[in-house]
């Protein structure tokens, strides 16, 4: 049984969504299944082997844009177009697509929801022919924003077609109208061509259902998983506890939604205290996202706190081991409820405890693991994140126990084997149904 995975780039950044497509694909290959990865948009960025590295682009995503914006490129023939969608020529360009703002990309994922009704026609019938090629037994959407291909792709190869649910609602509640109420009008028609979905969660699960009406015992949680044995070494604060500042990490794409500025007004509140402390920071920060991170710095250095504060900047995979190792807790105190929350079972995978805010996928991983704090963000009883983080400060056996809590319960129940087991079991059981 061969599955095409289908998995959109992130530009030049490294993503959630594609750490974990990339993370079930090569598990997969690994256990013997026959899968093929295929990138849409730019080549995937992962920190691990990319599993798609032998495979074709489609939807290039400077074919995509021109298409969409220049009508007279719909009408090239594609000798002339496919040369765009070279890896090369898409690395060089990605940067450049992650800083626009989502909010200008309304027409464009209209175009591409309309499959082959939209601008983007000539691309679908690219990847349709390849697929027809390659004949495989289940097709894996990325997200809701290509659920609109599935209707051509079905009646073309008459196989189940399965679609992930990664939190794209973020992106698509951004869109202005009247682009947001037709992404979320095609969403729903053509959700009745998609076999399964899978969501990354059980809030996500729930909360995709009811914000875009999916039939809902067709939506499966599929909790994620991380390679555990890449995060061998325990926090070296737990291992060997020293006198320097308590050290709180924070490793995501820096954005407002993520929440960087809730974690900079917690360690104000914390050093007023005169508490010990020190926020370092790892991730992607987009040219967009400039201007809200200068204000960030600008408010430290106004509260006399900028020498607690450090930016390391993205960082390697086995950087991001070394980091994590450094913690003594770790907060991504996001503005949204998130549908998975990746970062949080590496820091657990780590020993590395972590305080979150009580919503999205993280109550339920909390739970599940043990290894965290959550605080409710609406509280007005001053600041909730510095008041959850000084617990952990004035009790180290209480870090010390969640943390080796949560470790233990990420190698049992949150590893890349689970994750991908769990979705190899909703490949066979479409098999079976569709025989």
């Amino acid at each position: 049984m061969q599955i095409a995975y289908l998995a959109a780039g992130a530009a030049g950044m490294v993503c959630g969504s594609c750490l974990r497509d990339n993370s079930i694909a090569r598990t997969l290959i690994d256990q013997g299944h026959d899968v093929v990865l295929l990138p849409l948009y730019t080549p995937l960025r992962t920190d691990r082997p990319d599993a798609s590295e032998n495979s074709p682009i489609f939807y290039g995503g400077i074919n995509v844009y021109l298409k969409q914006r220049f009508p007279f490129f719909r009408a090239l023939p594609n000798f002339l177009c496919n040369w765009l969608d070279s890896r090369f020529i898409l690395k060089q360009v990605s940067r450049l697509s992650a800083s626009v703002d989502p909010k200008q990309l309304g027409q464009l994922t209209v175009s591409v929801l309309e499959g082959k009704h939209g601008a983007q026609k000539a691309e679908l019938e690219k990847l349709a022919q390849y697929l027809e090629d390659l004949s495989p037994a289940i097709i894996h959407l990325p997200n809701l924003p290509f659920i609109g291909i599935a209707d051509e792709l079905k009646r073309i190869l008459n196989v189940p077609i399965v679609c992930t649910l990664s939190g794209e609602d973020i992106f698509l509640d951004q869109l202005p109208e009247p682009y947001r109420t037709r992404c979320f009008d095609i969403i729903q028609k053509q959700s009745t061509n998609i076999d399964a979905f899978v969501a990354t969660s059980d809030y996500y699960a729930k909360h995709a259902t009811h914000h875009f009406n999916l039939p809902a015992h067709r939506v499966h949680a599929v909790p994620l998983g991380i390679t555990t044995e890449d995060f061998h070494h325990a926090s070296s604060r737990e291992t060997n506890p020293t006198d320097t500042p308590f050290t709180i990490g924070y490793l995501a794409r820096i954005c407002p939604e993520k929440g960087l500025a809730n974690l900079a007004d917690a360690l104000i509140e914390l050093r007023r205290q005169d508490r010990d402390c020190h926020v370092v920071v790892a991730g992607y920060l987009p040219e967009i996202e400039h201007h809200y991170f200068d204000g960030i710095k600008e408010k430290l250095s106004a509260a006399g706190v900028a020498d607690r504060f450090t930016y390391l900047g993205e960082v390697t995979h086995q950087e991001k081991i070394e980091f994590l190792s450094s913690l003594d807790a770790l907060s991504v105190p996001t503005e949204y409820p998130e549908a998975k929350g990746l970062y949080i079972l590496e820091a657990m995978a780590s020993s590395v405890p972590v305080v979150q805010p009580a919503h999205g996928s993280f109550p339920e991983i909390i739970e599940a693991t043990g290894g965290g704090i959550l605080y409710d963000p609406t509280s007005q009883d001053g600041n909730p994140l510095a008041i959850a983080i000084s617990k952990l400060m004035d009790d180290p056996q209480l870090s010390r126990r969640l943390g080796s809590s949560g470790r233990a319960a990420v190698r049992q129940s949150f590893n890349e084997n689970i994750m991908a087991n769990k979705t190899w079991e909703i490949y066979e059981t479409l098999c079976g149904r569709n025989a």
